[in-house]
């Protein structure tokens, strides 16, 4: 019998944001949960000879399905022998600086990000801060389908559960550091989204603490609103309410506040292209600007590129997704990268994205300008861009001969004029369909073909 070759390479649970799906169901069951708290303290204590894992952190944001599987990867990491602190709603940036800061072995955010509650997800971050690497997560997996209940401690070593009351406290501290000489961000009207989610409680606290005329909005969350019509990904209604109260600007973030965009006093979307570049032209005026310029994906706009050209700075472009970034960044010495999506990585000041550590710099930047943001954040002109996302089932259409010819098709028609890029999302049943360039007739005109010719291919629900 003819043995079937497995790229080895691929992961079968972790997408490019850790593990994702429907709250109960797989594989996001209380049962997959605890599995992957035992496989993943069973990697990492192997990984460290052997030695014994003291701590985890877990956090979480806002989502009903939060209170299940908190409790289901808690009970794993007690039966390895771990004490678990329990964090309770936070940004997802937060858990990574607790992590470090309170020397946990583990840190854990169960959260979708931008999905909406009928999502979960679980990220795993190094007792570093830093999301773990892909042959860590490879190894957790190979753990999660393997029978590990002879590594299950003696009742005498089982760990047990506190919760950290100044978590929230902790975290507002660390960002109010990240400003020069702590000065007050005072004068500045800002309108707030929280997505009804992590942020809910320390976005407007940490503005107000920062003497900002701060309001704000999507911050009831009941366990069912979180990313529902407010937030990074739905900004209509801060663009409202920005215009209605003559604010400065506007900060939308996301469901576990990874992410950030923002929206100026016009009512107009910042994308997070021109927030890394009026980061990175400060941080140059600044001397502060490590590496030869940021670094961001293969989605951020040409314009981008052309703007650190015309500064006499870099643009390197990784694969989609914030821990590419991040592992750019730190092999070649960059202290600014991110994506277009709102992922904003400032290392100097965090290990991973941050939407309020972003946001409070580039509050920053417009307090110390003392021009009106559509001016401050608008740093360049975006080259014509075009994304469609097409839903699919069964097998990726990308692996047909079909579509492959019409991308290598496509890619000629835009050769020294522009650029498409065709991909598989990492979190969702979707294919990501991206051109761009300075004619933007043959633009959509190549993003219209290739999207009805992966269609055709697609099983379509």
């Amino acid at each position: 019998m003819k043995k079937e070759n497995v790229d080895k390479s691929k992961k079968k649970y972790f997408g490019t944001d850790g593990i994702r799906g429907k709250a109960n169901a797989y594989p996001m069951t209380p049962d997959m949960a605890m599995k992957v708290a035992m496989a993943t303290a069973s990697v990492l204590r192997n990984a460290r000879g052997g030695k014994h894992m003291n701590r985890v952190v877990i956090g979480k944001d806002t989502r009903l399905s939060g209170y299940m599987l908190e409790q289901a990867m808690s009970s794993g990491f007690i039966a390895m022998g771990m004490d678990v602190i329990l964090i309770g709603p936070i940004p997802t940036p937060g858990i990574a600086k607790l992590t470090r800061s309170l020397r946990a072995d583990v840190g854990v955010m169960i959260s979708a990000s931008h999905n909406l509650y009928q999502d979960n997800g679980i990220k795993l971050f190094g007792s570093d801060g830093y999301k773990l690497d892909d042959a860590i997560e490879r190894a957790i997996e190979e753990k999660i389908d393997s029978d590990i209940s002879g590594e299950l401690v003696v009742p005498e070593n089982l760990g047990k559960a506190n919760r950290l009351d100044d978590a929230l406290g902790r975290y507002i501290e660390s960002l109010k550091r990240s400003i020069p000489q702590r000065g007050s961000l005072e004068g500045l009207k800002v309108v707030v989204d929280c997505a009804h989610g992590a942020a809910y409680k320390v976005a407007p606290q940490v503005l107000w603490e920062m003497e900002v005329d701060v309001i704000a909005i999507g911050n009831a969350p009941d366990g069912r609103n979180i990313n529902d019509g407010y937030g990074a990904t739905a900004t209509g209604r801060l663009q409202e309410a920005v215009v209605d109260n003559k604010a400065d600007v506007g900060i939308a973030l996301d469901g576990d506040a990874d992410r950030l965009i923002m929206v100026n006093e016009r009512g107009d979307k910042i994308d997070g292209d021109q927030l890394m570049g009026a980061l990175a032209l400060w941080f140059k005026d600044q001397e502060i600007l490590e590496g030869s310029g940021l670094v961001a994906t293969v989605m951020s706009n040409l314009g981008l590129e052309r703007l650190m050209v015309d500064n006499g700075l870099t643009l390197a472009r990784t694969n989609v997704g914030d821990r590419h970034v991040v592992e750019h960044m730190r092999k070649y010495g960059f202290n600014l990268g991110g994506e277009q999506s709102g992922h904003l990585v400032l290392s100097d000041f965090a290990p991973t994205g941050d939407g309020l550590l972003a946001a409070l710099q580039i509050l920053n930047i417009i307090k110390n300008k003392e021009k009106p943001a559509s001016e401050v954040l608008n740093v360049f002109s975006p080259v014509p861009q075009i994304l469609k996302n097409i839903r699919y089932l069964g097998d990726n259409p990308i692996d047909s001969d079909t579509v492959r010819n019409e991308i290598e098709g496509a890619r000629k028609r835009l050769d020294g004029v522009g650029r498409v890029l065709v991909r598989k999302s990492g979190t969702e049943p979707l294919i990501r369909v991206m051109a761009e360039g300075d004619n933007p007739d043959m633009v959509g005109a190549v993003v219209d073909d290739l999207c009805e010719v992966i269609e055709k291919a697609s099983c379509v629900g």
